[in-house]
């Protein structure tokens, strides 16, 4: 089965991005054989005498790629553009009226690449942009240069590129220094290596948040158990203290007779059926009994008046004596 290619339909330039247009258009006309007519003016010689078939193919084949070279170059335009060579015959005369138009003269050109040098010296990286946006602004200042027709080393570019760096990328610049030689890296090299660079460091931070996330995250659980152990172990001192035994004091209803609940009914130091010991009357105990203290009291008092006192046995002896003495006197 024979591959068939489509044909390739060439550029249209419609008097913007002139240098853009006259790049793909070159190529094109070379592909297609036709360049040197274009740039040349390229006269088709004249056949000799009694020239054979195959001699007049050729000399015919010949003499029509400048016209074809023409008409690609009239259909590689828009009207408005057409309209500027219409009157040229060859195609070298339509090419140098679209270059002396839309390129500009020498002078113009000469001032449009010090205005881009100046502008490739001054480029510098900012401090937020990533090393892929910077070096895409930087080529597309080259590429405008490179067009103008002047040129520009890798070499070169790439030592803007070194220097136009933050200092962030001190420690990357030396150990490039130190491994490969600068003068002969490539700049789509020199980027992977500084793109690489970026990538471990922000692999670094994510596993150093992580770290993080996860040490927090830890600690408040560690927090909730410690609080929540806290709070159960306060609450079994308290049961412990309040009811005496670890499970804490047992609830009853309500008394009948003192209307508490930390005992049953059956219990109660104030049931009606009970006498007390130290009163003798019904209603309650002992341990509660409200006379208790005064009769504690009386029975002291009895004890105390009954007891005999030396000291004022002796007295009394004594001034009993004297009286008689007295009497007898």
């Amino acid at each position: 089965m024979a591959s068939s290619s489509a044909p390739i339909s060439a550029p249209v330039f419609n008097g913007d991005q002139y240098h853009v247009w006259a790049v793909k258009m070159k190529t094109y006309l070379r592909g297609h054989g036709l360049w040197q007519y274009v740039e040349e003016e390229k006269q088709v010689p004249h056949l000799g005498p009694n020239p054979t078939l195959n001699q007049m193919r050729v000399h015919e084949e010949k003499a029509a790629k400048a016209p074809r070279a023409l008409s690609c170059i009239h259909s590689a335009v828009t009207d408005q553009v057409f309209s500027r060579i219409m009157a040229c015959e060859t195609p070298k005369q339509a090419w140098d009226t679209l270059k002396e138009e839309f390129g500009g003269s020498n002078q113009t050109r000469n001032m449009q690449v010090l205005n881009l040098r100046r502008e490739f010296e001054v480029l510098k990286m900012q401090e937020t942009e990533f090393v892929k946006e910077y070096v895409d602004k930087l080529m597309a200042v080259v590429n405008k240069i490179k067009l103008l027709g002047e040129e520009l080393t890798n070499q070169r570019v790439v030592e803007k590129v070194l220097v136009s760096l933050p200092e962030r990328f001190e420690a990357k610049i030396l150990s490039l220094e130190d491994s490969k030689d600068l003068s002969r890296i490539s700049l789509v090299e020199l980027v992977h290596s500084l793109q690489a660079q970026k990538q471990r460091r922000q692999m670094r931070q994510e596993d150093s948040t992580k770290t993080a996330m996860y040490v927090g995250q830890k600690g408040r659980l560690q927090g909730r158990e410690d609080k929540k152990y806290s709070g159960e172990k306060k609450g079994k001192e308290k049961s412990y203290n309040q009811g005496g035994k670890r499970g804490g004091q047992r609830s009853f209803p309500p008394c009948v007779h003192c209307k508490k609940k930390n005992h049953p009914e059956y219990k109660c130091w104030f049931r009606p059926g009970i006498q007390c010991r130290s009163c003798k009357q019904c209603g309650h105990i002992e341990k509660v009994c409200k006379s208790k203290g005064n009769q504690q009291e009386q029975q002291a008092t009895v004890v105390e008046v009954q007891q005999p006192n030396p000291e004022a046995e002796q007295l009394f002896m004594a001034s009993c004596t004297n009286h008689n003495m007295c009497d007898d006197v």
